[in-house]
């Protein structure tokens, strides 16, 4: 089941914060919160009604509190409800009541508007910085991107062709030497007939 215990704030001082301390040396102290609230009635006058609220605060923020706030400072608080329980010794009855734990504080107004410290500030419990104006968020400037120039096209370098080895011409065959003709010779012509002869055998 989902809970929330969740209080904010906005008033006056009704005294001047007292700072103590626990026995632990933890910084503690109690205000008081007069938060006026402004209506109008059935017959149309404006009327104010006023809350007093008891807070407590603990450690860097009830520092804070009693360095630079005074009565009738204007205040923004935010904290949780706790529920507070003690004997009364007079009656000897068990009492309760209701109270406000400050866990974040706004510092408002300045020095003039209840003579405590100047300028407005966040506080968180365990914080220790001091009060800063708050600023405007400012977006941060955006960095144009430079103009770029145009680029001319340029054609790949081409790449020379490799020298060629120069080829050795093949050797040249050379012819088989001719013979020679054997010589003419002399047709003799028919050789002559011999002559008969006309001794008889």
């Amino acid at each position: 089941m989902p809970n929330l215990n969740k209080v904010m704030l906005m008033g006056n001082l009704t005294r001047d914060p007292d700072l103590r301390r626990t026995p632990k040396g933890t910084a503690v102290t109690d205000i008081g919160l007069a938060v006026n609230r402004y209506f109008n009635q059935d017959d149309g006058q404006r009327r104010e009604e006023t809350t007093f609220v008891d807070v407590t605060l603990w450690g860097r923020v009830a520092e804070v509190v009693c360095d630079y706030c005074s009565k009738g400072r204007p205040l923004y608080v935010e904290g949780r409800l706790t529920l507070d329980s003690w004997e009364d010794k007079a009656t000897g009855q068990q009492r309760t009541r209701l109270k406000v734990i400050g866990e974040n504080i706004q510092l408002l107004g300045s020095r003039e508007n209840g003579g405590g410290g100047g300028g407005s500030g966040g506080y968180q419990g365990g914080q220790s910085s001091a009060p800063q104006q708050p600023q405007a968020y400012q977006p941060p400037p955006q960095q144009s991107a430079p103009p770029q120039q145009p680029q001319s096209y340029q054609p790949p370098p081409q790449q020379a062709a490799p020298p060629q080895q120069p080829q050795p011409a093949p050797p040249q065959q050379q012819a088989p030497p001719q013979q020679s003709s054997p010589p003419p010779q002399n047709n003799p012509g028919p050789a002559p007939e011999e002559e008969e002869d006309d001794i008889p055998f």
